[in-house]
């Protein structure tokens, strides 16, 4: 590849304006493995419903990094541009700058075709995970992400480029999963305060042209301070934008909550997730060991696992024939190619709420949500036909506003929890540091067991009419 001159190393992001890019990032975004996110929608199907939504990965990936960049100058652990852009600058703060930037480029790479929305049934499916020499991990964008990273040891691939740059992959690889032994930067990239985060609000907030995802970026950029505790450096951020880090969560509270779990907006998710594991199931679409094995000897074809590529399966396959044998799914196809909208069933069971993350009360509510979607199921298999289907989506993480109290302590790994990596601490007037739950003048102490279930059951129009015949909903 012709070494590009500088000018040509600069993007222009509508969220950031220009963003410069250093040699390595110039290279690696010039693969096949990273030119693949520009064909993967940022939101899954979600531009069904908000037709600006058509952003991708590719954008938000180089988003990220430029977030991650503005923490560590906000920070002091930046090194001058003039280091960042000197390939002959070897020393140890600019390698750590560099490979901070490299893992939140990279922090996406093994995105599945229209985002989490095929991850899940991959995931669901888990072929790799339940083989013999599995060693348990999830067929998860991560593990296919760390899995380039490492093992991609040939000309353009991700591993010779980052060993060209002196640049360790197994480094770059604990960091985009967050096991990084640096803490700080664990916390940079994955934290309830993130670069990565910092992005994905904004700037789906900008292409659905809705304003729920919007807090005051430069604001809490400035109040970004890195604290010793423990002999370990720590990202805090200072109480003066205590209100700001509230509106942020809020923001990604209310987003999660009103756009991204909506039955309108989540629909076509779900039937997406239903085909993708009806599809591995009769071995229609690359397995997750298929993409393994393009990444290690075909990056070529690697890189044709976008959002066309499903699409293109699924259109072909039913212009086959091949779901004619399969009403339900020919029906769901036929929902994703040609924006026909499934029957959302409304019941008390299904309604939102708001409910307390440390009580067993709440596992009740959840239980019987999930008792009624099997309930309509079971139906709908003794008494339906085959045009008679449900989907049924009930929440398999919680929407929160940040994790308790309780749960940081359940969960903890270090023996001072404000070592933890992913609980917001604020740096007091004081000077003192305290996670964000234990600040007396937060909203969000007084909030922080808040979490919204948002269950979704959506079936044909036929299961509809049966149910409302058999009693068990009403129209």
């Amino acid at each position: 590849m012709e070494a590009p001159n500088q000018k040509n190393k600069i993007i222009y992001d509508p969220l950031y304006g220009f963003i410069s890019l250093t040699a390595i990032e110039y290279e690696i975004i010039h693969t096949p493995f990273y030119q693949r996110l520009r064909w993967i929608k940022q939101i899954g199907f979600s531009f069904y419903t908000f037709p600006g939504a058509e952003h991708s990965r590719y954008g938000h990936s180089i988003g990220v990094m430029n977030n991650a960049h503005e923490i560590l100058k906000s920070i002091g652990l930046a090194v001058k541009d003039e280091q960042l852009h000197d390939s002959k600058e070897v020393s140890a703060q600019k390698q750590r700058h560099q490979s901070i930037r490299l893992a939140a480029l990279l922090h996406d790479l093994g995105t599945f075709c229209f985002s989490h929305t095929t991850e899940m049934a991959y995931i669901r499916y888990g072929e790799t995970t339940n083989s013999k020499n599995s060693k348990g991990h999830p067929d998860d964008h991560e593990h296919l992400g760390s899995y380039i990273i490492k093992n991609t040891d040939y000309d353009n691939g991700i591993t010779s480029i980052l060993k060209k740059f002196h640049i360790d992959p197994q480094e770059i690889s604990d960091l985009v999963k967050g096991i990084s032994k640096d803490i700080i930067a664990n916390q940079i990239l994955h934290s309830e305060i993130d670069c990565d985060r910092m992005d994905y609000l904004l700037r789906d907030a900008h292409y659905t042209g809705l304003n729920y995802g919007t807090y005051d970026r430069d604001y809490l950029l400035h109040h970004f301070e890195r604290v010793e505790i423990a002999g370990q450096d720590v990202l805090c951020i200072k109480h003066n934008a205590l209100h700001c880090v509230e509106d942020f969560l809020n923001a990604r509270f209310a987003w999660y909550s009103q756009v991204v779990r909506s039955a309108r907006g989540a629909k076509y998710d779900a039937l997406a997730e239903e085909l993708t594991f009806f599809l591995l199931e009769k071995s229609q679409i690359y397995t997750y060991s298929e993409l393994l094995d393009m990444v290690k000897n075909n990056p070529v074809q690697f890189y044709s696992f976008n959002d066309q590529y499903f699409m293109g399966r699924v259109h072909q396959l039913y212009s086959e024939g091949f779901f004619n044998k399969y009403i339900k799914m020919k029906e769901i196809a036929e929902c994703l190619l040609f924006e026909k909208s499934p029957r959302t069933i409304r019941c008390s069971e299904f309604n939102q709420r708001i409910l307390n993350q440390d009580e067993q009360d709440s596992d009740k509510v959840i239980r019987k949500a999930r008792q009624k979607a099997d309930e309509i199921a079971e139906v709908i298999r003794k008494k339906g036909t085959d045009k008679d289907w449900v989907v049924g989506d009930i929440p398999k993480k919680n929407i929160i506003f940040t994790k308790s109290k309780k749960r940081i302590i359940r969960d903890q790994k270090f023996s001072n929890v404000l070592l933890e990596r992913d609980p917001t601490k604020i740096l007091t007037q004081s000077g003192d540091v305290q996670l964000l739950v234990d600040v007396e003048n937060s909203i969000l102490s007084m909030i922080q067991n808040a979490n919204n279930f948002v269950p979704n059951v959506y079936c044909s129009d036929s299961a509809y009419d049966l149910l409302v015949q058999e009693g068990v909903i009403e129209r």
